[in-house]
């Protein structure tokens, strides 16, 4: 699966690794160079970010799921323990 992002999520993530290579490293990065260091993050970092997300989430929803008995339970057999519902003496 290919990871896609925006034209303005592209240019905004260019402008990002041109000041991070700005402020930490010796040399300057031009416009084609960062975006072929982005496509490259995309298409090899990219998918292991992403897998790692999808299993957090279904982590997360696992635990839901779980929990979900104790948010919905309902007593059986509750009828006669009501108030004013007790058996009237004949």
């Amino acid at each position: 699966m290919t990871i896609e992002i925006s034209k303005e999520e592209q240019t905004q993530a260019i402008q990002s690794i041109k000041r991070y290579f700005r402020e930490h490293m010796d040399e300057p990065i031009g416009n084609m160079a960062a975006g072929g260091l982005l496509g490259f993050f995309l298409e090899e970092l990219g998918p292991l970010v992403y897998n790692k997300a999808v299993s957090d989430v279904q982590d997360r929803l696992q635990a839901r799921i779980t929990e979900v008995d104790i948010e919905v339970h309902e007593d059986e057999f509750q009828y006669w323990h009501k108030p004013g519902r007790q058996r009237k003496a004949k």
